[in-house]
C-alpha cells in the first residue's frame, strides 16, 4: 500500500517513524517489527497482506541487513504500509526507495554546539526546564549518543525544575569526558589545575597514556607550525591555517588559538619538554605521571 524509509540517525528515524505512522492512523507498537535474522522473505510475507480490519503494516529495521533486490521488491509491492528503518542506505535502495515510495530523513546533530542545540529544543518540547548550561553539558558527556541524552530528559522530566548543570550533573553522575585541545589550550593559558583535570578525565576513561603522547606529539605539531604561519603571515584565519597545514578546520581552529598564546622561543622550550616527557615514558616512567608532569611544564 505504501513503502516509507526512514533515514538518517537511528534513534530520531525511529521517532519519526511512530509520529509519522500515528499521523497515518497506525500505531507503531500493534505493528510487527522484523530485524536481523528475521528479515526475510519467509518471515515477512504474512505480514505484508491486509487484515481483516483493512490496512496493516510491519516495520523493518535495515541495520546489520544487507537486503537484496528482491526482498526490496517484495516490500515494495506488499499492500499494507512497510515503514523502513535504514540509517544509511546506498544509491540503490534511495533509488527504489524514491521509486516506489517515499524517504523520511532524519539528519542528527554531531558537533557538540549542534547536540546543545538539539537539547535546548527538546528540553522546549518535553516543557523541560534546563537552562543552556545544563544541556551544554549532557551533549558533553553524551556526545552523539542523541538516545542517551533522551533517556536522562525523561528521568528529569519526573523531577522539580528549574535545571542547572550542577543539577544536572548529580543526577546523571557522569563527568565530562577529556579534551585534548581544551587541556593544551588551558596549559599555554597557565592554568594547570584545569589542564591536570582534563589530563585526568581522558585518563578515567580509558584512553591510552601512550596514544595520548602521539595525539600532544601531533597537535602541537600543527601549534609550532601554526606559531610559524603567524611569524610569516600575521593574523592567520582558522581557513587559510586549514589549508595550509592539510586537515580539517575544527584542530586547525583549536591549534590556531594555542598558538596565538605562544612565540618561537616557548614553542621550542615546550617542543623540547615533550621529547623529554615521550623518552622518559619510553624508558619506563609511569606514562601517567610523565604526562601529568609535562602538562603542567607546559602551563607555566
Amino acid at each position: 500500500m505504501s513503502l516509507i524509509a526512514f533515514t538518517g540517525n537511528h534513534f530520531l528515524a525511529d521517532e519519526t517513524l511512530r509520529d509519522t505512522l500515528r499521523a497515518r492512523g497506525l500505531n507503531a507498537r500493534d505493528l510487527p517489527r522484523l530485524a536481523g535474522d528475521d528479515v526475510t522473505p519467509d518471515t515477512l510475507s504474512p505480514h505484508l497482506s491486509p487484515g481483516l480490519f483493512g490496512d496493516g503494516g510491519v516495520i523493518v529495521d535495515f541495520a546489520g541487513v544487507k537486503p537484496d533486490k528482491a526482498l526490496l521488491e517484495l516490500l515494495a509491492s506488499a499492500a499494507v504500509t512497510v515503514a523502513i528503518l535504514d540509517e544509511s542506505p546506498p544509491a540503490t535502495r534511495v533509488k527504489v526507495y524514491e521509486a516506489r515510495g517515499e524517504i523520511v530523513p532524519s539528519p542528527a546533530p554531531s558537533r557538540p554546539g549542534d547536540v546543545t542545540g538539539w537539547v535546548v529544543q527538546r528540553c522546549k518540547k518535553q516543557k523541560l526546564n534546563l537552562d543552556r548550561d545544563a544541556s551544554a553539558y549532557l551533549a558533553e558527556v553524551f556526545g552523539a549518543d542523541l538516545a542517551g541524552i533522551a533517556g536522562e530528559l525523561n528521568k528529569l522530566a519526573l523531577l522539580d525544575g528549574p535545571f542547572t548543570r550542577e543539577t544536572v550533573q548529580r543526577v546523571v553522575g557522569r563527568e565530562p569526558p577529556g579534551d585534548s585541545f581544551a587541556m593544551l589550550g588551558a596549559a599555554t593559558a597557565g592554568r594547570p589545575g584545569e589542564a591536570v583535570t582534563q589530563l585526568r578525565r581522558l585518563l578515567a576513561s580509558g584512553e591510552d597514556p601512550f596514544k595520548m603522547m602521539g595525539a600532544v606529539v601531533w597537535q602541537y605539531s600543527l601549534v609550532a607550525r601554526c606559531v610559524g604561519l603567524q611569524q610569516q603571515e600575521g593574523r592567520v584565519t582558522d581557513a587559510v591555517a586549514a589549508q595550509k597545514l592539510g586537515v580539517k578546520p575544527y584542530p586547525a581552529k583549536k591549534a590556531l588559538e594555542v598558538a596565538r598564546r605562544l612565540n618561537e622561543a616557548r614553542i621550542r622550550t615546550h617542543l623540547e619538554r615533550i621529547l623529554a616527557a615521550d623518552l622518559a615514558m619510553k624508558r619506563g616512567l609511569d606514562p601517567g605521571v610523565a604526562l601529568e608532569r609535562l602538562i603542567v611544564q607546559l602551563s607555566v
